[in-house]
């Protein structure tokens, strides 16, 4: 076995799939467009409250791991670290946006209930790894790339949202 699919303890690291790399590939676009979205706006950003802010910074952190997490081999040390600091970023994303309401009506949205989601669902992802229910785990963590940064984060953009409105002016 080669060093680069053993980890320290001598067990085999699983290899990245070509679903993993395409979400990988996705989530980078992603994080390139609310970066240049975010640059667009730097007249306005005074205009953001502090609370947008910490999810900006969360939710950016949180892409940057997942380009990083889905290009790697699965399994190791660095891949338990870096998955714990996702969930991290993940629940604290969505705990934020809870206290984030509406400019136009103060009240909740239906982006509010995915959050509830998140916050019940990214601790599974961790619990269903520490396990070992990997085929559980690689699904929910999928599922939650595909849910809640790619069509959540596509969702950022029209119908007058911050991002959007930085990014296109």
């Amino acid at each position: 076995m080669s060093a680069t699919a053993a980890n320290v303890h001598g067990r085999a690291r699983a290899p990245v799939s070509p679903v993993d790399r395409c979400l990988s590939l996705a989530a980078l676009g992603l994080l390139c467009v609310v970066l240049v979205a975010i640059g667009r706006g730097q007249a306005h950003w005074a205009q953001a409250p502090w609370l947008v802010w910490a999810h900006l910074l969360t939710i950016v952190c949180a892409l940057a791991l997942t380009v990083v997490q889905l290009w790697r081999p699965k399994g190791g040390a660095t891949h338990r670290a870096i998955g714990l600091t996702w969930v991290m970023l993940m629940f604290a994303t969505a705990l934020i946006t809870l206290f984030i309401v509406g400019a136009d009506d103060g009240g909740y949205s239906i982006l509010h209930g995915l959050s509830v989601w998140v916050m019940i669902q990214v601790p599974m992802i961790a619990i269903a790894a520490r396990k070992r229910q990997i085929e559980r785990h690689q699904r929910a963590a999928r599922a939650m790339v595909v849910g809640s940064l790619l069509i959540a984060g596509f969702f950022t953009f029209p119908f007058h949202r911050l991002l959007g409105t930085w990014l296109f002016g």
